[in-house]
């Protein structure tokens, strides 16, 4: 039978449970501005019945309250992440791409291509009213010289774009690591509090998530939380639980208390991918000490699930259009010097080479051929090896194009052997997007190709003195005042009237050695404009002016030279429809994705967001309760006041 003052005690337990219910709704109301703060409900179960020997057998033993629990649905909080690193990816394209969109802006302020294009046309047509005269020939020159600039300025313009985007990239992986130290202390300090299973940590459970928010921003984020059972007793559930973090498709990034860390490590000269890349390009390791700073493996930059900004600032930096070095080894041979001795290298360790054959039609090209100058890394067959030297080779009785590369086996971590033939060659990697290095090698490209046919009929025609022709563009040497000339050219049989040469080297004095970043004038032009071959006759006088003609022929026509189908004067267009496509997606991705991002957040913060009206409903109910509850005490009281008091029991 139970006691006289077991009502009292039920109405305590109703007293007190009220007033869990009123803390827990006072917190929620001073926390109505926090960020990722998630509402908290104060979970009431009815206590176990006790036991009566009566006729009604159990009575009520009034009110538990079992948990203060957050209120959150963790389906919407995977959808938000999942379209967050969407989002992050085309923020910062979106942003990149505004840049690179207004470097090649030409209008009635900023005068871009097409301007200073026509002003060198209106010059070379003043030059055929009046070849025979210095100062029209001069003025040429110089718009011509404009010409050089405008690319010398945009290739700095780019590569500035470039080692933006690659510092980016650093900060974004230095504010992983730092998310990743904070979130495994985080699942440190949960475990302590809710080992038992008696409390939740829902505070820290909430900074936790606003710290998955924000690194579903940067890379492609996978939660997974399971419950740690008692080893000694498989079926009792210890109250801590295990926290992985899985990054860019699966890769753990913290489990429970341990996190792993990323480190850039700056790309040596030698690693160089594309010619026109700047240098110190960061690659991406795993750290396997953080005390000593040993690395693990790579972290793939280029796999499909990174996802985030980080994915957007990598496309950026590296997007190729899917355009990097791709064949087949058909050949491994030794280097051989001038006297059919195997070269040896630096080190005095004998070079090797190996001989790819090429079928992309962008390899076949040496306009378009944007391997590194400096030597750089090939991937053979899934092993990497350094190259030190290259060299493009044509075969007119197979009409096989082929690049061969010197390997230099002392700093490679295998050699290189029979094994190889016929496996896969690359470069780099495939990245399409229209990136950084798209918008270089198109400059190149365009620079080349307009250069070559442009000298090739300045060299065929003759100047004032009835000499040969000279070349007008060039390209400058890197580290010493001297200037390309040129000499050796790479001319494929059947598509021009004479066979120059079917092999050029890396190092050749060739078009190839031609980029946005060095092209320039002659300098023999500006100190003698009477140099510009103007003539077709070396005996003709001075006012014939046959060989602009040719000029002025070849530039308006794409039948003489083409650059993507179009004339050399259509460069900009061809260049701004890229941008224009790349830029609009961007923005059109990034809207779309921040609004269905904005809807699935107001979907979770619909259950998981403090509502001031809702809370003040509650804050009345569990007031009535609460009176309700005392009001039970005072009546409990008088009834024991009366039965003691009064009636001697």
């Amino acid at each position: 039978m139970p006691s006289q003052f077991f009502g009292l005690n039920i109405a305590y337990s109703g007293l007190l449970a009220s007033n869990a219910a009123l803390n827990t709704t006072s917190n929620n109301i001073a926390n109505v501005e926090t960020q990722g703060y998630s509402r908290q409900q104060a979970e009431q179960a009815a206590a176990n019945a006790l036991r009566v020997f009566t006729t009604y057998g159990c009575a009520g033993a009034g009110v538990d309250v079992i948990a203060i629990e957050r209120v959150r649905d963790h389906f919407y909080d995977v959808k938000y992440w999942d379209n967050n690193a969407n989002t992050g990816e085309y923020n910062m394209k979106q942003y990149y791409m505004k840049q690179v969109e207004d470097y090649f802006t030409d209008d009635s302020v900023i005068e871009g291509f097409k301007t200073i294009f026509d002003d060198m046309m209106t010059a070379l047509g003043e030059v055929a009213k009046q070849s025979g005269s210095d100062t029209t020939k001069a003025q040429f020159i110089g718009y011509a010289s404009n010409l050089t600039q405008y690319f010398n300025s945009m290739s700095a313009n780019m590569s500035q774009v470039q080692k933006d985007v690659n510092q980016e990239i650093k900060l974004k992986v230095d504010e992983i690591n730092s998310l990743a130290a904070e979130i495994a202390t985080l699942n440190k300090q949960i475990n302590v509090i809710e080992i038992d299973g008696k409390a939740n940590a829902n505070e820290l459970r909430d900074q936790r998530e606003t710290l998955i928010d924000q690194l579903s921003a940067i890379v492609s984020v996978e939660v997974i939380e399971t419950p740690v059972y008692d080893t000694n007793n498989p079926d009792r559930l210890t109250g801590a639980n295990r926290y992985l973090v899985k990054i860019a498709g699966g890769q753990t990034l913290v489990d429970t208390n341990e996190y792993n860390t990323l480190e850039c490590v700056a790309r040596k000269p030698e690693e160089k991918v594309n010619q026109s890349d700047i240098d110190g390009l960061y690659d991406v390791y795993w750290v396997a000490n953080k005390l000593t700073g040993e690395l693990a493996d790579e972290f793939n930059l280029y796999n499909a699930s990174l996802g985030g900004e980080l994915k957007g600032l990598v496309q950026m930096r590296d997007g190729n259009n899917g355009e990097n070095f791709q064949g087949k080894v058909t050949e491994i041979g030794i280097k051989e010097d001038g006297n059919g001795n195997q070269e040896k290298g630096p080190n005095g360790n004998g070079l090797k080479t190996v001989t790819v054959k090429v079928d992309a039609d962008y390899l076949k090209d040496i306009n378009k051929c944007t391997l590194s100058d400096s030597g750089g890394k090939i991937n053979l067959g899934n092993q990497i090896f350094y190259y030190t030297d290259w060299q493009f080779d044509y075969d007119a009785d197979t009409n096989t194009y082929s690049y061969t590369f010197t390997i230099d086996e002392s700093v490679n971590n295998a050699n290189l052997t029979d094994t190889r033939r016929n496996k896969e060659a690359t470069i780099g990697q495939s990245v399409n997007y229209q990136g950084i290095p798209y918008y270089m090698s198109q400059m190149n490209e365009w620079v080349r190709t307009f250069a070559s046919k442009f000298n090739e009929i300045l060299n065929g025609g003759y100047d004032l003195y009835g000499g040969n022709g000279n070349i007008l563009f060039s390209a400058n040497h890197e580290t010493d005042p001297e200037q390309y000339l040129f000499t050796e050219l790479f001319v494929i049989e059947g598509e021009n009237k004479s066979k120059v040469s079917d092999s050029i080297r890396m190092k050749d004095d060739s078009y190839y050695r031609l980029t946005a970043k060095n092209f320039s004038i002659l300098k023999a032009m500006y100190d003698d404009p009477d140099l510009l071959a103007t003539k077709t006759d070396s005996a003709a006088g001075v006012d014939e002016y046959g060989n602009v003609e040719r000029l002025i022929k070849m530039i308006n026509s794409k039948e003489e030279v083409s650059f993507r189908g179009a004339s050399t004067g259509e460069f900009l267009t061809c260049i701004l429809s890229d941008i224009a496509l790349n830029a609009n997606n961007a923005n059109s991705f990034y809207s779309n994705f921040d609004n269905v991002g904005r809807s699935i957040d107001n979907q979770r913060l619909s259950i998981s967001g403090v509502d001031t009206d809702e809370e003040a409903v509650n804050l009345v109910k569990y007031q009535n309760a609460y009176t309700l509850a005392s009001k039970m005490i005072q009546t409990l009281t008088e009834v024991y006041d009366r039965l003691i008091l009064e009636t001697g029991v």
